[in-house]
């Protein structure tokens, strides 16, 4: 299990369940939801944090741009000024970096075209962006409103399995009514196989050895 963090306080929080859980890693993020909220000095205490903590960490992110919230130009640019900053730090660190991109995939793809590991979290883009970001050898990760969306199921029929991650994006996207929660990935597991036309089990091992490639997890630390 991967739990992310997207502020201060929830990267502290991810940091806190990975070190009390030997299944659970965190990773270490800077939602661009969050960037109105966060003023100059704050945003160096967070940017320090996650740089100090990533040897704690998986990943860096979930971090990007977010054009469905923001509306503005002047917002917008400052989430591309700060996802800049995050690119470069998973870049030093040589960590996967994961996005989160919203009615903006193909200029966050742009952004980080020289990044080696990338995951597009949740990702609801076009399927051209999608298929350059395969060619590119970046990961693409199908929540589960899957279960309640035509787009998101064709974008499933269309990726690569090689670079196939599934996740619940909890407590949101839930496929159920009320709260999404972990054990809801079997709803999205159980319908992308019945759309690739494979097993279920097939795929859960297919999605979890992608998850410990690209995030270098070794099957010593699951239990």
């Amino acid at each position: 299990m991967i739990n992310s963090g997207v502020d201060y306080s929830t990267n502290i929080r991810s940091l806190e369940l990975a070190d009390k859980y030997s299944f659970i890693s965190a990773t270490l993020g800077l939602s661009p939801n969050t960037l109105p909220e966060i003023k100059g000095p704050e945003l160096k205490l967070l940017l320090d944090q996650i740089e100090k903590n990533a040897d704690q960490a998986i990943g860096i992110g979930e971090a990007g741009l977010d054009y469905y919230h923001c509306k503005d130009a002047p917002t917008r640019n400052l989430q591309a000024k700060v996802f800049l900053q995050v690119i470069d730090l998973a870049k030093a660190l040589n960590k996967p970096l994961i996005i989160h991109s919203r009615d903006a995939e193909q200029q966050a793809l742009d952004m980080v075209k020289h990044l080696d590991k990338v995951i597009f979290h949740c990702y609801s883009g076009t399927l051209s962006t999608m298929k350059e970001a395969l060619d590119r050898g970046f990961y693409i990760s199908i929540a589960t409103n899957i279960c309640r969306s035509g787009h998101h199921q064709i974008l499933a029929r269309n990726v690569s399995l090689d670079r196939l991650l599934v996740e619940t994006d909890s407590p949101f996207l839930s496929p159920r009514r009320g709260r999404n929660e972990p054990s809801f990935i079997l709803d999205s597991l159980r319908l992308i196989a019945r759309i690739r036309g494979i097993e279920p089990q097939e795929l859960a091992r297919i999605t979890a050895e992608n998850t410990k490639r690209i995030y270098n997890i070794q099957s010593t630390n699951l239990p």
